[in-house]
């Protein structure tokens, strides 16, 4: 074993170049695995596994409490088919106002709660402390994803000491942030403070043994209703329809998840199968030589595995450490502010690596090994010299020297027909690396172009101050008179007046905020986001988002009544848009004239979105405002999108990683091609081939399997990109215009194909200008 040892320690010694290419390969590749496994494990259910932490309510019920007690509620929660209860919880809902903070105002569900603990509902206390004394409240908030780095894990955004201000209560202070999963509380107090809000309803979180539909959810709570007052049970909701809801959320980031996790799993394995495959064979004429001197093949078998393993198990290792590194951040954006805990890279995907690519290797390494085995020693000396000349690459090759080609291109076009196999995996792998790269490319531009028709077409928007938040004005103006003051500004060329008002839509749980639009209301640019119907013509009308028809199941040509302090009034929906909020309705001024001729709104409830002249940016125009007008106005800039930015991040880094591999395998290939070649290069060059034309003809083998790839690997890409997006607007229930979907233009086209060629030149070239350095006499040396 000692002999072994020794020549395995002195091959990867004395094959430095191929014991680093085997190194930095398994490395990136280990990498990529990494990254590719943490993506499909946090693509696979996020929101089953966070609910199963929190050991989540399939049901969340509210009770009357003048007709049902505690103690019924306790003995109706043992019915049949309860697999867990907890409550019963005294709840009360707060109407704030307007001037509190926006997360706030509106229906507020407060629950009184002893701890976030319990048989059902673990809620996630992610910041602060649990609400215990009177005056305190815990905010039911989504844990930031940003929690996966440490150095932004104080949440800014989430400020302890917050007040909410409801009339003919007291103060409530803000203490911690916590998430359920199931929706079961916007607020928790203390049972001691819930008394002082007036709780009129009583809650209960129930788990069921059957869950797995509505129907099974709605028999659970019918069995347990069956022994309470049949008109005790005021409202209830089931997981089911959170679960649905979150998958039009972070779930559309899933296909997209999974697409890459796949290709960054093919191109490594296929990357280090032909890495260490090749280091194999190229070593055949060496397995001579160690058989000719006594080795038995078994021995010999072992030195070359263990000369593949100690490179490949040094970069498993490293590569694990730094795809858990990169899969973070990817990770954190892709599920920023969902609420579900994503840990980063898993214990078992990391086991999974440290384990799996070492069989990779070995398995990679053990097929060729075993062939050389059974050679004898002249066999594999005559094997490893240089790859026999026969069959249809033979001819090819002479074909190509007849042609006009100068001859160092001739000869490079058919040297991949020396190692078919070889090529093969190569090629395989420029088509995966080119595939990603049209993925992420489409990807990126219908993500640029949904963002572009999402966004208002306004360059900053103006809102009036809020007395609440202590922000003064200088004077009070009516809503005209602030248009007409914003119109006068330097640099305005539309001014479209909005008025929020919260409305209630009759056969609707959720209040809506209605959007009425006056003035300029088409240079919003909700025109170019119709995916059916038509934009608003006059009062009477409304436009809703495509979203909210398919939660609903309702259609363009629908009618709607609007509630509004008891009064009412029908409307038609006339389109749907693109991408919008549900919960917002776009309507005409009219409208809420017809509603309601004497509301009268407060200052803070309008916007003021302004279209500017080219030659006036936001900044400047904000500014001459605040000098005419005085503090009273506070500027909103436009910022980029979180899911466009996440997702153009996600599939740039993964293309980078991806293609980084692809040029790898193919600098390899060029390794080991110019190590059998040369005896064949020091002959061209003897008889007066130039360096020049030695890297021509290696780069140009390489180029023309990048070619091949270009032109496999673009359409592939085309397919997965008509195919996935899609399915990511399914997911998010949103209906996709087909112009979304075109971004394909010749020009575009051609570079991406290109894409092939250039990852097998950026590969190709650092091992080509190697082997135009060498001598004749030290190519033929070995001879």
């Amino acid at each position: 074993m000692s002999a072994v040892w020794r020549a395995s320690r002195a091959a990867v010694r004395r094959r430095r170049l191929q014991t680093f290419v085997i190194g930095l390969v398994v490395l990136f590749s280990t990498a990529t695995i990494v990254v590719a496994l943490g993506l499909l494990e946090a693509a696979s259910g996020p929101f089953d596994k966070g609910f199963a932490q929190q050991h989540g309510a399939h049901a969340v019920a509210a009770y009357d409490s003048a007709k049902v007690s505690d103690a019924r509620l306790r003995e109706a929660s043992e019915a049949d088919g309860v697999e867990a209860a907890a409550g019963p919880y005294p709840l009360a809902v707060l109407q704030v106002p307007e001037g509190n903070q926006p997360r706030y105002v509106g229906p507020f569900n407060v629950v009184g709660r002893s701890g976030p603990g319990g048989d059902v509902d673990r809620v996630d206390l992610w910041k602060g402390r649990w609400a215990t004394a009177p005056g305190e409240i815990v905010v039911n908030d989504p844990r930031p994803a940003t929690a996966l780095l440490p150095f932004e894990a104080e949440s800014p955004g989430f400020p302890l000491g917050d007040t909410i201000k409801v009339p003919g209560l007291s103060d409530l202070t803000v203490v911690g942030y916590a998430h359920s999963l199931s929706n079961s509380a916007d607020g928790w107090v203390s049972p001691d403070q819930i008394d002082a809000l007036g709780p009129t309803m009583t809650e209960m979180l129930y788990r069921f043994t059957d869950h797995a539909t509505d129907a099974d959810v709605a028999a659970g709570l019918t069995a347990v209703d069956s022994t309470l007052p049949s008109d005790s049970l005021l409202a209830s909701h089931s997981y089911l329809t959170i679960q649905r809801d979150v998958a039009s959320g972070p779930g559309s980031y899933v296909p997209f998840l999974l697409v890459f996790g796949v290709l960054g799993l093919a191109v490594a394995v296929l990357i280090v199968a032909n890495v260490v495959s090749g280091a194999v064979i190229s070593g055949f004429r060496h397995i001579g030589v160690l058989k000719a001197l006594g080795f038995t093949p078994g021995q010999v078998t072992t030195v070359y595995l263990l000369m593949v393993s100690v490179p490949a198990v040094l970069g498993c290792v490293l590569g694990t450490a730094l795809g858990d590194l990169a899969a973070r951040p990817l990770l954190s954006g892709a599920f920023q502010g969902t609420g579900m805990r994503i840990e980063g890279i898993s214990l078992r995907v990391e086991l999974a690596a440290l384990i799996g690519m070492p069989l990779v290797v070995l398995l990679a390494a053990l097929v060729p090994a075993l062939r050389a085995r059974r050679l004898s020693a002249t066999e594999a000396i005559s094997a490893g010299s240089a790859p026999r000349r026969t069959g249809h690459g033979l001819r090819i090759q002479r074909r190509l020297s007849g042609t006009r080609l100068p001859r160092a291109v001739s000869l490079g076009l058919g040297l991949p027909l020396a190692r078919p196999g070889r090529t093969a995996l190569t090629l395989s792998a420029i088509v995966l690396g080119v595939l990603t790269v049209t993925f992420a490319s489409g990807l990126a531009d219908t993500v640029v172009k949904v963002t572009d028709a999402s966004q208002e077409d306004v360059d900053l928007t103006m809102r009036p101050a809020n007395p609440f938040f202590g922000e003064e004005t200088a004077k009070e103006r009516s809503d005209r008179e602030m248009e007409a003051l914003l119109r006068s500004a330097p640099g305005a060329a539309e001014v479209t007046p909005d008025l929020i008002v919260p409305l209630v839509l009759v056969g609707q749980a959720d209040a809506v905020d209605g959007f009425f639009l006056r003035g300029d209301h088409a240079a919003l640019g909700y025109e170019k986001q119709l995916v059916d119907g038509r934009w608003l013509k006059g009062p009477g009308e409304t436009v809703v988002a495509s979203e909210f028809l398919k939660q609903t199941g309702g259609k363009v040509g629908d009618r709607l009544t609007l509630v509004l302090e008891g009064k009412r009034t029908e409307v038609t929906v006339v389109g749907s848009l693109m991408n919008h909020e549900p919960n917002r309705p776009l309507f005409d001024r009219g409208t809420l004239t017809r509603l309601d001729a004497n509301y009268r709104p407060q200052a803070h409830q309008y916007r003021y979105h302004i279209k500017l002249d080219p030659e006036t940016t936001p900044e400047q125009y904000a500014a001459a405002v605040d000098k005419a007008a005085g503090p009273g106005l506070h500027p909103i800039f436009n910022e980029p999108a979180s899911f466009t930015v996440a997702v153009i991040s996600l599939s740039t880094a993964l293309s980078l990683m991806l293609g980084t591999v692809a040029a790898l395998g193919v600098f390899n290939t060029v390794v080991l091609n110019t190590r059998e070649r040369r005896r064949d290069m020091g002959m061209l060059k003897s008889i007066g081939m130039t360096p020049r034309q030695v890297i021509a003809m290696v780069v140009t083998s390489m180029a023309a399997l990048g070619a091949i790839g270009g032109l496999i690997g673009v359409p592939l890409g085309m397919v997965a990109h008509r195919v996935v997006v899609p399915l990511v607007a399914e997911a998010a229930l949103v209906t996709l215009p087909s112009s979304v979907l075109d971004v394909w233009a010749a020009p575009t086209l051609a570079l991406l194909a290109l894409a092939g060629v250039t990852l097998a030149v950026i590969g190709a070239l650092i091992p080509a200008r190697r082997a135009a350095r060498l001598t004749i006499s030290e190519a033929l040396r070995g001879e």
